[in-house]
C-alpha cells in the first residue's frame, strides 16, 4: 500500500520502486501567471511515471493528476523545479467505480386485438 521512492537529485531519473498499484488522485496548487506556465504544467505532470491522465483546473490553480504508482513528492518537486512554486494540496485513492448489474430486458410480443385482412389492389369500374 505504500509507495517506495528514492529521489536523487533528478526525480525523472530516479530509483523507483513501487510496492502497491494503487490508482491515485494527486492534487497540487501552482501558480498560473500566463498561458505558457499552465502548458508548461500540464507537460511536465503527463511525462510523469505512472501519470495516466492530467487535467488543470484554473480557477483555483491546480494540478490534478491520476495514475497508478506516482510519488507525489517527486512530482512536486519536479513541478516546482519547472514553475517555481508547487504545493501538495491532497493525494488520495480513486475507488474504481461500482459496476451495476444490468438488467435483463424480456422482449413482450403483443398480438393485435383486431383481425388483419389481406391487402387487396382496389380496382374502380
Amino acid at each position: 500500500m505504500w509507495n517506495l521512492c528514492f529521489c536523487f537529485s533528478d526525480c525523472q531519473n530516479s530509483v523507483y520502486s513501487s510496492a502497491s498499484t494503487v490508482k491515485q488522485k494527486i492534487v497540487i496548487k501552482v501558480q498560473f501567471s500566463s498561458e505558457k506556465r499552465k502548458t508548461e504544467a500540464f507537460k511536465t505532470a503527463a511525462g510523469f511515471k505512472g501519470v495516466s491522465s492530467v487535467s488543470i483546473e484554473a480557477d483555483k490553480d491546480q494540478v490534478v493528476a491520476i495514475g497508478v504508482g506516482i510519488d507525489s513528492v517527486c512530482l512536486a518537486k519536479l513541478l516546482r523545479k519547472k514553475l517555481s512554486y508547487a504545493q501538495i494540496v491532497s493525494v488520495e485513492e480513486v475507488k474504481p467505480e461500482e459496476k451495476k448489474p444490468k438488467v435483463e430486458t424480456i422482449p413482450i410480443q403483443w398480438t393485435s386485438s383486431c383481425a388483419q385482412y389481406p391487402v387487396c389492389d382496389v380496382f374502380y369500374w
